[in-house]
């Protein structure tokens, strides 16, 4: 795999959990620390059912704590306005079903990462960076997961990966595909993404 997806491979899981239906005074270290453990074990402990695919398990986790259609909105840009509710809907499906796929799925749980966990960023009064470093096979990794606070709790908005913004690297994406041929051309795009994604 190519370094960016090595990392997201090892790190996305907890994208789904930097968020919170916890208890709305807890910390948002705090909370992705408890969250991160929980898809571990998914991964590592048997928790779930192992006829399926990781993608699948983890993606109830991504359920429990994670807003699918925020990250897909800031991920599609000022195009996001003027696409039809249906679309919406359809694009934020597919957009979570290709991350899971690419990055979960092309993810060997062999070697058990460790997660050290740095101090919070303040952004503003509402938003916090998380810094981590991951160390995985012998090499270490630096994340940051971007949260805000919402009336739910803590609530991720984005990773940043050896400074690269997931969020970012798919806007640049979807928003050529926009401008060419608009929602019809990214959801096939997506779609043909997906079942790319399913081969590898």
């Amino acid at each position: 795999m190519k370094p960016l997806i090595q990392i997201f491979a090892i790190l996305v899981p907890a994208l789904a959990v930097a968020a919170g239906a916890a208890d709305k005074v807890e910390d948002p270290i705090s909370v992705l620390r408890r969250g991160v453990d929980e898809v571990l074990a998914v991964a590592y402990d048997g928790v779930g059912d192992q006829n399926q695919p990781l993608s699948d398990r983890v993606r109830g986790v991504f359920a429990k704590y994670f807003e699918f259609e925020t990250v897909t909105k800031r991920a599609v840009g000022p195009a996001w306005r003027k696409l039809d509710k249906s679309e919406q809907a359809k694009i934020t499906d597919l957009f979570t079903t290709l991350v899971l796929r690419t990055y979960v799925d092309n993810f060997e749980p062999v070697e058990r990462p460790e997660i050290q966990f740095g101090t919070a960023v303040e952004l503003s009064a509402t938003r916090q960076e998380l810094p981590t470093t991951v160390v995985y096979a012998g090499k270490s990794y630096s994340v940051s997961y971007r949260v805000e606070k919402t009336p739910e709790g803590w609530m991720i908005y984005d990773v940043i990966a050896e400074r690269v913004s997931m969020i970012a690297n798919y806007r640049a994406q979807f928003e050529a595909i926009l401008q060419k041929g608009g929602a019809s051309a990214l959801i096939e795009s997506l779609e043909e993404n997906i079942r790319n994604a399913r081969k590898t």
